[in-house]
């Protein structure tokens, strides 16, 4: 998040938890809730820490979308893009034993975090408009 990054950015995620929710009438008016970051991983670490942010990816209730891309130009840079139902379901994700577990074990390999970007994600490929 740090989203890990589930394990989702576990890195920018973590940073985003600091801001207030929206509270809405009903879950209609809810909105998704996506990240998108970069980090670098320690030289020549970047496939280690791939793999800790892969693994263990299936039981995330909420999680619509995670997207983990190496970065065509920077041979250490990482990019995780996540789409949630909600804020709170990322934020809840954080507290899974298998993410904070990945946090541990990845956050020695990461060297920085250079972007991070929450957004409204309003559609796309797998996802329905609300």
């Amino acid at each position: 998040m740090i989203a890990l990054f589930d394990r989702r950015i576990f890195l920018g995620t973590a940073l985003a938890s600091v801001l207030p929710l929206p509270v809405a009438a009903n879950a209609r008016e809810q909105t998704m809730y996506g990240l998108i970051g970069k980090f670098k991983a320690v030289a020549g670490k970047r496939d280690e820490l791939i793999a800790i942010l892969l693994a263990d990816t299936g039981a995330m209730p909420g999680c619509l979308s995670y997207t983990v891309a190496e970065d065509a130009a920077d041979a250490d840079g990482i990019w995780i893009t996540e789409v949630w139902t909600d804020k709170a379901a990322h934020r809840a994700s954080l507290e899974l034993p298998s993410v904070q577990a990945a946090i541990a074990k990845g956050r020695p390999l990461i060297a920085s975090f250079e972007a991070h970007h929450e957004v409204r994600p309003v559609g796309g490929m797998g996802l329905a408009r609300q």
